[in-house]
């Protein structure tokens, strides 16, 4: 009986692609040299914009399809015939209704006994969501670095094994080896600053605590800058510590805290700083909890510090304190003001 129950949670091959197709993410097709024979899936069909079978399946047509600036990526028609095919390309694909998506092909031939080749077979998978978000990253990463090098501003990260991801331009906008300021960023600040200012960063490292200070670094042109560097442990929803992320910016630039790290900011909010919001506004804990959708023991759970860190229910409150006018501000003395606009 536990065979048979087994046998049928299984799923054949066909039943798989089945499955994946349906969701337009997938397809298949084939080509069987001797009599000509072309065979697409309806998943390869729909990938391609295409209705199922209402066309027939040709190599012709799919090249067709391709962005001409991909086409190079294909093998021509006689190069597929002698079984000469790239095991996996990605090429664009420019559909009947003026849509684009991106492809990844992948191309196997197969062989008689006597080395001929008889057909070749191949899937596609639709890879358009990943493309994007590589572009999207890249762009980023232009834009990351063209912040630095114009005005010296920039966002970093930490992680648990205290490696720093810094854009790469620090090391030419200050005259370092790139791989010293990863494993050491304080060596940007001037020497008789460094030590303290070290000191005190690696303090609230150790804490996971929110920190801000002023520094003054030289650059590769010997000019000295004034700059203001703000550190925010972050942790997931579930309280778990993940590093810490932070901003850096000359301190003349005046900048608000970009919306990313200002989620880290709210993380640092403690129960004391609700209790002085709470008090600015007049507010029992009662009408925290009805502005913020809690419940009363929810508040007092957030105000005893009982409450981890990410928990979703802090950022609800300050949402709802922020709505009537606080504002929790990052101070050069490394403390979290809390204010009334």
């Amino acid at each position: 009986m536990f065979h048979s129950a087994l046998s049928a949670l299984t799923f054949s091959a066909g039943e798989f692609l089945t499955i994946t197709e349906s969701r337009g993410v997938s397809g298949a097709w084939s080509w069987v040299f001797t009599g000509g024979e072309q065979v697409w899936s309806a998943g390869f069909y729909r990938l391609l914009g295409l209705v199922p079978n209402a066309t027939k399946a040709s190599y012709d047509l799919l090249l067709s399809l391709v962005h001409p600036d991909d086409r190079h990526r294909l093998p021509t028609r006689a190069d597929v015939r002698e079984g000469q095919v790239p095991r996996e390309t990605i090429v664009r694909v420019i559909r009947p209704n003026g849509t684009q998506r991106t492809l990844s092909l992948t191309m196997e031939a197969r062989f008689s006994s006597e080395g001929r080749p008889v057909a070749v077979s191949g899937t596609a998978l639709d890879v358009s969501d990943r493309e994007l978000l590589a572009q999207a990253r890249h762009k980023a990463r232009r834009r990351r670095a063209a912040l630095y090098l114009t005005e010296h501003i920039a966002s970093f990260w930490m992680g648990l094994d205290r490696v720093r991801e810094l854009p790469f331009e620090m090391a030419q906008v200050h005259g370092l080896p790139f791989e010293e300021i990863c494993n050491d960023p304080f060596l940007m600040i001037v020497p008789e600053e460094r030590a303290a200012f070290r000191a005190k960063a690696e303090e609230h490292i150790e804490r996971q605590t929110l920190y801000q200070g002023t520094t003054h670094e030289r650059l590769a042109n010997r000019e000295l800058k004034h700059f203001r560097i703000l550190t925010l442990p972050i942790w997931d929803p579930d309280g778990t510590y993940l590093g810490r992320c932070g901003f850096k910016y000359p301190v003349a630039a005046g900048l608000l805290l970009p919306a990313p790290l200002r989620a880290g900011l709210e993380q640092s909010v403690t129960g004391h700083h609700l209790r002085a919001a709470r008090a600015m506004l007049d507010w029992s804990m009662m009408d925290l909890a009805q502005a913020s959708g809690l419940s009363h023991s929810t508040v007092r759970r957030l105000e005893d510090d009982s409450e981890h860190r990410g928990s979703r229910s802090r950022l609800n409150a300050i949402e709802a304190l922020r709505r009537a006018g606080v504002r929790f501000v990052a101070m050069d003395d490394g403390t979290l003001a809390v204010a009334k606009a």
